[in-house]
């Protein structure tokens, strides 16, 4: 399971500019002015071999200083209560300002590993500079510049050496296959839960999970067995009062790290809205196989709205990976859940499918022969062999003698090929083209 990095400090410090870095692309809004983050960005980084989890913790400016004061102190909180490693950014050129010494009061106290970074230090005065930097009371600092660089390696090398150890799983945990229940607040998450466990309680066996504070309960029902990972049964933490938006998609960065397949349920009379696109994609990065549920179908005026138009529209919400399972289900009728769990575990076994080379080949071949990719600069691509990858999650390459040339419009014409064929419905996949 990778670890979740967050990075906290007041607006207007480079933390989206570091952010963009470490994900390696311009996700996150980057602008001169206080308070652009308005939403909270998540992404996928790699250092050293070693994946991890980045939240970019924006804070915005609403009303007088008291009340930006709040949001950053409740963005923090939630910070430290749910990531491995905080990364606290501070700014060189404005020196120690009211606002750190807040978050830094708060950092002091907790137990998990913090890292402060001294941002837009370029040059040696400015190095000088950075010492003031040791009143905050966090020990050592990294001096490094987010615009250009500078310094971001060692800083990235300290963060992977602050990681903790994770636990290796058990061969039970192995095993049984994890489902994680996500989605926005009341979407019907617990509804679900416990429509699913019914009143049989003695089929449910607590067992002590990886993540600090994701439930794992071992579900065994119906022919099913999987160990089912309740992100609805999370109480929340005293202090966290309000943002539940914020807190529900960090809960939902960890339990996605920790599953195999993903329910997301989502509240039929509201829509698919961009907390649940983000939690979906957070999904698809994480290579996670993904069944949609669109809760409270029952209370849905069918007369509006038909099941074949509200698919479409979330189809097009998440293209362009469409092939995922859609059940219109209902916690409080119970309709339709038997179902849901039957597609999850479809997914799951899909997930986990391997394709014989030999028939790969022979299917695939046929069909790149008739439609090969298309020349560019008057060359000619040939794909001459192709195989499945020996890896945990669907992932293909295909052997090419000007792999440079194959854009990603024929990569998806091949992916489209292989779900044509076999059924990798909900998995997310990937296609490589290499040279042969």
């Amino acid at each position: 399971m990778n670890n979740i990095v967050a990075i906290v400090g007041r607006p207007n410090v480079g933390k989206s500019t570091l952010f963009n870095r470490m994900i390696q692309r311009r996700e996150a809004i980057v602008d001169s002015v206080a308070g652009v983050t308005r939403d909270r960005n998540y992404g996928k980084s790699e250092w050293n071999g070693k994946e991890f989890s980045v939240i970019d913790t924006g804070g915005y400016v609403r009303g007088s200083d008291d009340v930006f004061e709040g949001e950053i102190r409740k963005q923090v909180e939630l910070a430290i209560d749910e990531a491995d490693v905080i990364l606290f950014i501070v700014d060189v050129e404005e020196g120690i300002t009211p606002m750190d010494e807040e978050v830094a009061k708060l950092l002091r106290k907790v137990t998990k590993p913090v890292l402060l970074g001294v941002n837009k230090v370029d040059n040696a005065m400015r190095e000088k500079d950075a010492i003031e930097f040791y009143n905050l009371g966090l020990g050592e600092y990294i001096t490094f510049a987010s615009t250009s660089g500078s310094g971001t390696g060692e800083l990235l090398d300290a963060l992977i050496d602050a990681f903790p150890e994770k636990p290796e799983p058990t061969q039970d945990e192995v095993q049984l296959p994890r489902f994680a229940v996500v989605g926005r607040p009341n979407a019907g998450k617990s509804s679900f839960i416990n429509a699913l466990i019914g009143e049989d309680r003695y089929i449910v066996t607590d067992i002590a999970g990886t993540t600090r504070d994701a439930i794992d309960t071992k579900f065994n029902r119906f022919g099913f067995e999987f160990n089912l990972v309740d992100t609805a049964g999370i109480r929340r933490k005293a202090k966290v009062k309000e943002d539940l938006e914020f807190y529900s998609v960090m809960r939902s960065v960890r339990a996605i790290e920790n599953s195999d397949v993903i329910i997301l349920v989502i509240d039929a009379t509201r829509g698919f809205e961009g907390q649940d696109q983000s939690i979906f994609w957070l999904a698809e990065k994480n290579r996670k196989g993904i069944v949609i549920l669109v809760n409270k179908w029952d209370l849905v005026e069918k007369d509006t709205m038909s099941t074949r138009d509200y698919e479409a529209k979330i189809r097009k919400e998440i293209e362009p990976f469409t092939d995922v399972p859609i059940l219109f289900v209902s916690a409080l009728t119970k309709q339709r859940l038997l179902k849901a769990l039957e597609t999850a575990v479809q997914v799951f076994e899909g997930r986990k499918q391997r394709i014989s080379t030999s028939k790969f080949n022979e299917h695939m071949l046929k069909i790149i022969e008739h439609m090969p990719p298309p020349a560019l600069k008057g060359k000619y691509v040939k794909i001459k062999y192709c195989m499945q990858l020996p890896t945990a999650v669907p992932q293909f390459v295909f052997f090419a003698n000007l792999p440079q040339y194959v854009k990603d419009p024929y990569k998806r014409f091949l992916e489209n090929k292989i779900r044509e064929k076999w059924d990798f419905s909900g998995v997310p996949m990937d296609i490589y083209i290499r040279e042969k």
